[in-house]
């Protein structure tokens, strides 16, 4: 199944709205595997991923989503990784 990292921020809302959806789609879909990452701990990830704002959703190692997505995108995505 697919590496899903949720890049986020302190104190950023929308950052909280899209792990709280990333963890829904992680309870239904087993084997997903979830990490938060704050990108003021880990400054590489901005670099690494170009972000420009959080919240980012990296799936397998490529960012796929700025910002909170879509269930239903997310959802697909996930399902074809």
């Amino acid at each position: 199944m697919a590496e899903v990292k949720v890049l986020k921020s302190p104190g950023c809302s929308r950052c909280a709205q899209a792990l709280v959806l990333v963890r829904k789609l992680q309870e239904e879909m087993p084997g997903l595997s979830v990490e938060e990452v704050d990108i003021t701990e880990h400054p590489e990830e901005v670099l690494k991923h170009q972000l420009m704002m959080s919240p980012g959703i990296v799936i397998n190692g490529k960012l796929e989503f700025i910002g909170v997505p879509k269930e239903e995108e997310l959802r697909q995505k996930l399902a074809h990784a």
